[in-house]
């Protein structure tokens, strides 16, 4: 087919378009621009400066991606933004790029569901097969691993880390760490056990379910301190894999990690000593 730009949207010489690149009436594609095979770029979106979009995305109007950070201390540095393939980006949404400090460098996955009017910020890094519903929210610096699903309005607070398979209800304020494979919803975000349909669903084994809901109940509703409960599991399940990242992703929290619904004050974390 080849690459179609309509007679009204504004290419820039030094953006780089693919094959069978799609733009759309009254686009806006800037300089330092790469976008990959078979993208769709609908009517009135823009593509800013030093973005990187993979092959066959769908980028849809009046999306703003790859705009300077909403951050005091930038100066218009040339940090990045990097897309991957396969995802859909939604009508109002928008896409910031790095800042210097943060590593420069704003990047999301492949196969990711970004819908209307959610919000990546500056050096945010989001995983593969991520969906974020309506509104979702991310502030700087956040860390979402893959097959993670956003509810809509939630607000992610900057810093913050989202483990692998985690399920984030609707209107979630989330300030502290999410584990991998967790439900959590309300503001404060609190935990409310494993995803176990959702794991399921993606696969996950009997024992592996098993697994995982055992070392959920030791490390948050068994009353223990928060590193003997760790210790604890680490010992019962010492060949599962899924236990064995779980632990990891708690021993390598800065900020803290929520708590379970039933434990704790206010959803604040309970101390590791």
């Amino acid at each position: 087919m080849g690459t179609n730009i309509h007679a009204t949207a504004l290419v820039d010489p030094g953006a780089q378009l693919g094959q069978d690149v799609v733009v759309g009436p009254f686009c806006v594609i800037e300089a330092d621009v790469v976008i990959g095979d078979k993208t769709r770029v609908d009517a009135q979106a823009r593509i800013h400066s030093h973005t990187r979009i993979g092959a066959d995305c769908h980028v849809h109007s009046f999306a703003f991606v790859g705009g300077d950070p909403q951050h005091l201390k930038y100066q218009g540095e040339p940090t990045l933004l990097e897309i991957g393939d396969r995802n859909i980006i939604r009508e109002f949404t928008t896409l910031h790029r790095g800042t210097v400090d943060g590593g420069g460098v704003t990047s999301v996955g492949s196969d990711c569901l970004l819908m209307a009017y959610t919000h990546i910020a500056h050096d945010c890094l989001v995983g593969d097969h991520v969906i974020m519903a309506n509104a979702a929210t991310l502030g700087g610096h956040v860390q979402v691993g893959s097959k993670v699903v956003l509810g809509g309005l939630c607000a992610v607070h900057q810093f913050v880390r989202i483990g692998d398979y985690a399920f984030i209800g609707g209107k979630a304020g989330i300030s502290l760490d999410i584990p991998p494979y967790m439900i959590a919803t309300g503001t404060p975000a609190k935990l409310y056990g494993p995803n176990m349909i959702g794991l399921k669903r993606q696969g996950f084994s009997q024992q592996a379910l098993a697994e995982i809901e055992k070392a959920y109940k030791i490390i948050w509703r068994s009353g223990k301190k928060r590193q003997e409960a760790i210790a604890e599991v680490a010992q019962s399940y010492q060949d599962s894999v899924e236990v064995a990242f779980l632990l990891n992703f708690l021993q390598n929290s800065t900020r803290g990690v929520s708590t379970d619904n039933q434990n704790g004050v206010n959803g604040q974390e309970v101390p590791l000593y």
